[in-house]
């Protein structure tokens, strides 16, 4: 069993699944990592994701395509997987099907820092938003058993991001690792193509929707899940 297991929902672009297995592949992360798509079995190109053919597993390490059972908006679906792993690893991250990492070794120094922080989150630079925010982080799954979620506003897609960077800010248990570089390959940045998926998360209307839902969450719940983490760094430290 991994001790870091990256989580990465996925819907209508089953070309981006044989990418990122290269990218793993190329970096070295199968060896401290492993990888989990999550397709959505009512996407319209389920049966393609399905379908693509992927280096045998002494190549590409432990890689699994697991089928949600309906249709969610991002963060509900990554909280979801997240609690049902929680228990079996160290650490979860979350990235993108536009995340490519481009260090070697990157997954074994995430672990190597998330050990030294005992709980804590740690993120890479993905070449647009840089140490701004963390589009792609991992966290020591203490955190996620103990809020019950891994993103801990109740935004469906954007803002999650910068949720996790107040949320270990103010807990004082993240760290951007500058020189590790985990690639956003978004449209935004030239990177890729415009598709519905794009479009359909950035609405004027969702970025309304999940913008008031991140600041509900800093106003009414935000001090309790800082001080829960706190917490647990207390705990760490003590048992350390």
């Amino acid at each position: 069993m991994a001790d870091l297991l990256v989580i990465v929902p996925s819907r209508g672009r089953p070309e981006s699944l044989p990418k990122v297995v290269k990218a793993w592949q190329e970096t070295g992360a199968f060896a401290d990592a492993a990888l989990t798509f999550v397709i959505d079995t009512d996407d319209p190109r389920y049966e393609e994701y399905r379908a693509i053919p992927l280096p045998p597993p002494e190549e590409r390490g432990p890689v699994r395509l697991v089928g949600a059972d309906q249709w969610r908006p991002l963060v509900p679906k990554l909280n979801l997987a997240a609690g049902a792993w929680a228990g079996e690893h160290f650490a979860l991250a979350f990235a993108g099907d536009d995340h490519l990492p481009r260090t070697p070794g990157w997954a074994k120094r995430y672990l190597d820092e998330l050990r030294d922080l005992g709980t804590g989150i740690v993120y890479g630079n993905d070449r647009i938003q840089g140490e701004r925010l963390p589009t792609q982080w991992a966290m020591t799954s203490d955190i996620v058993r103990t809020l019950g979620r891994m993103i801990p506003a109740d935004v469906e897609h954007l803002y999650c991001d910068n949720a996790i960077l107040d949320l270990g800010r103010a807990a004082e248990c993240i760290r951007y690792l500058p020189d590790v570089v985990i690639e956003h390959c978004h449209p935004v940045a030239g990177r890729g193509v415009w598709d519905a998926g794009y479009e359909r998360v950035n609405r004027r209307e969702q970025y309304a929707r999940d913008h008031a839902a991140y600041q509900q969450w800093r106003a009414d719940r935000m001090a309790d899940d800082v001080a829960a983490v706190k917490a647990l760094r207390k705990g760490v430290t003590a048992r350390g």
